[in-house]
């Protein structure tokens, strides 16, 4: 039995509640701390586990303490739990959700010798679709690390990276859902004005892309191939790619991806 605290409540926090439940732990084995009593409550009610609004009482005696709370808050809430944690019976490993904030600066937070880690997640969680990239401190022993993989894997696939990555894993994987909500909400919209009504926009739009997503995960082939395998000469879609191409898409999935990771930098050195 593994006794998990989430700090934080948020979209986060929820996503990693939800997608941890579904994956087999038992409520009465998770804690989460929300400093809004309406919100546990809430939390509680939907999810049943036990709330708190004191983070320190949520990780007494927990195994894994999973930090959910905005990157700002990470080192004063290592603060407040520290001491918590130095007199737990077991080692308890501390894994922080936010963007930016380094392991050094967690270890300076915590008593020396403290495991810890690193995860950047996104919100596919809460379905257990999540991908979390990891990147454990030096002294997050094997079988730690193990148990935080395990409870990864409930909502999703965990990415082995080394933390000079995390601030481009931000990019492309912690913040890209919503580019992929934007692409879509502009792609139905782009069929109600071609004439479509609303739900049969969304349906055509939601149904292609799940199954786009689909053949690139199982067939094995590069998006530049299946692209190619849908781009007859002369064609329909390879119209629309030029119009896509003249519109600099490329250039600017460049340029959100590069402005996210320099403010995930941003953060971090704002922490330090």
């Amino acid at each position: 039995m593994t006794t998990v605290a989430i700090i934080g409540g948020g979209k986060i926090g929820e996503a990693l509640l939800a997608g941890l439940v579904a994956g087999g732990v038992h409520p009465h084995d998770i804690r989460v701390a929300n400093r809004r009593a309406e919100r546990g409550r809430e939390l509680s009610n939907r999810y049943g586990v036990k709330v708190f609004t004191d983070s320190a009482e949520a990780v007494w005696h927990a195994d894994v303490v999973f930090l959910c709370v905005k990157p700002h808050h990470i080192v004063g809430v290592l603060e407040d739990i520290r001491d918590t944690i130095d007199s737990n019976d077991q080692e308890t490993s501390v894994v922080s959700l936010a963007a930016g904030i380094t392991l050094r600066a967690m270890e300076e937070a915590l008593s020396a010798g403290t495991p810890i880690a690193r995860v950047m997640p996104n919100t596919p969680m809460l379905v257990r679709k999540g991908v979390c990239a990891l990147t454990p401190g030096r002294h997050l022993g094997a079988e730690q690390e193990a148990q935080i993989i395990k409870l990864l894997q409930m909502v999703g696939v965990v990415v082995p990276v080394a933390e000079k990555h995390l601030d481009a894993v931000t990019a492309v994987a912690g913040s890209s859902p919503a580019y992929m909500y934007l692409v879509v909400e502009a792609m139905i919209d782009s069929g109600i004005a071609l004439g479509l009504d609303y739900a049969t926009s969304r349906q055509l739009v939601e149904g292609s892309l799940a199954g786009a997503m689909a053949m690139l995960q199982e067939t094995g082939q590069s998006p530049a191939e299946l692209r190619a395998n849908v781009s007859s000469p002369a064609g329909t879609t390879i119209a629309a790619l030029r119009s896509l191409e003249e519109s600099g898409v490329r250039g600017a999935f460049f340029r959100a991806t590069d402005a996210c990771a320099k403010r995930s930098r941003e953060i971090g050195q704002q922490m330090q």
